[in-house]
């Protein structure tokens, strides 16, 4: 079990690279992938399993006791991100399967990468779980909803059938881990210190799929601009949900929590979907995503935190 947790941490703490290492892979010797692409709902069932895991019904309680902050962050972040992503669209002329694929990795719920972000940078970490605890639970709702809205005119979007396999993939795996940490409480303790480290494979795996599927499309002009899309998509969303959280007058913990909620999004699931309902080339945009907002994401959490020790040690000393 200790050897384990150790290599759960070396994977944590190094897992921008490997996703990079992994992407590079697949790219290169792409015959991997291929045979786990038709298993990527499975390897996402697995992950939100885990997140589901690490839950208890203290969690919902929480949102109950403290609604105001979590309903904020959850509304800034289905404003924000697929608005941005549909302005993102029609500035940069994106047409068929590159536009959907920003659209529908706009409509996802935040990542889960968002709480390291957020302990990282000393955000309220409590407040970040429960803005992506209720941002996943609508997603059965939202996705459809979002993307047929919005990405209706480029592609057929199968709403319903999105919204019932979105219930099955994202809804019933989390409830699921939910439940058996309830029955099985301590059991279930023990063991999640090493799901971080299933889930990170888990989604290495879906990124080694995606880009097995599009190792010839990676080179072409479209695929190409999509690359600056998400990047200012991500960058846009930190500092759009850093405004509206000081706009709404939260605390600096919880305006960092609501930044990585915004800017961080579920790029596992929007790659699973891609590549379930649209052509393969739609889960390029949220690969890249993946691998760019965990970047992103690190150097932000380390600049808010040197940035706060600074002010400490900076701070006028009092006078006696």
């Amino acid at each position: 079990m200790r050897t384990l947790e150790t290599l759960t941490k070396f994977v944590s703490k190094n897992f921008t690279v490997l996703v990079i290492i992994v992407a590079l892979f697949s790219y290169f010797f792409p015959s991997l992938g291929l045979s786990i692409a038709p298993h990527t709902s499975i390897l996402l069932m697995v992950v939100l399993f885990g997140m589901g895991l690490s839950l208890n019904v203290g969690d919902f309680k929480r949102i109950g006791k403290h609604p105001v902050p979590v309903i904020l962050g959850t509304v800034a972040h289905y404003i924000i991100m697929p608005g941005m992503a549909f302005l993102l669209v029609h500035l940069f002329h994106l047409q068929g399967a590159a536009a959907v694929g920003v659209i529908l990795v706009g409509s996802c719920p935040s990542g889960t990468s968002s709480n390291v972000m957020a302990f990282l940078a000393g955000g309220d970490v409590a407040l970040d779980v429960s803005i992506g605890l209720l941002s996943t639970i609508l997603a059965p709702v939202m996705i459809p909803l979002l993307v047929s809205t919005l990405a209706g005119k480029y592609v057929e979007v199968p709403a319903l059938s999105m919204f019932l396999n979105t219930l099955k993939i994202v809804l019933i795996p989390v409830l699921l881990g939910v439940l058996v940490h309830t029955l099985f409480g301590k059991k279930v303790e023990k063991v999640n210190h090493v799901t971080p480290l299933i889930s990170q494979v888990a989604i290495l795996a879906i990124i080694c799929a995606v880009f097995s599927a599009n190792h010839a499309q990676f080179t072409n002009k479209a695929s190409l601009l999509i690359i600056p899309v998400v990047m200012l998509h991500n960058l846009f969303g930190y500092l759009l949900g850093f405004v509206f959280a000081k706009a709404t007058h939260l605390n600096l913990r919880q305006q960092k929590a609501i930044t990585f909620e915004v800017g961080m999004q579920d790029s596992a699931l929007g790659a699973t979907l891609a590549m379930k309902f649209f052509v393969p080339q739609a889960a390029i945009a949220s690969t890249i995503f993946s691998i760019w907002h965990n970047i992103s994401g690190s150097i932000l959490s380390s600049w808010w935190r040197n940035h706060d020790k600074n002010k400490v040690v900076n701070k006028a000393p009092e006078s006696y």
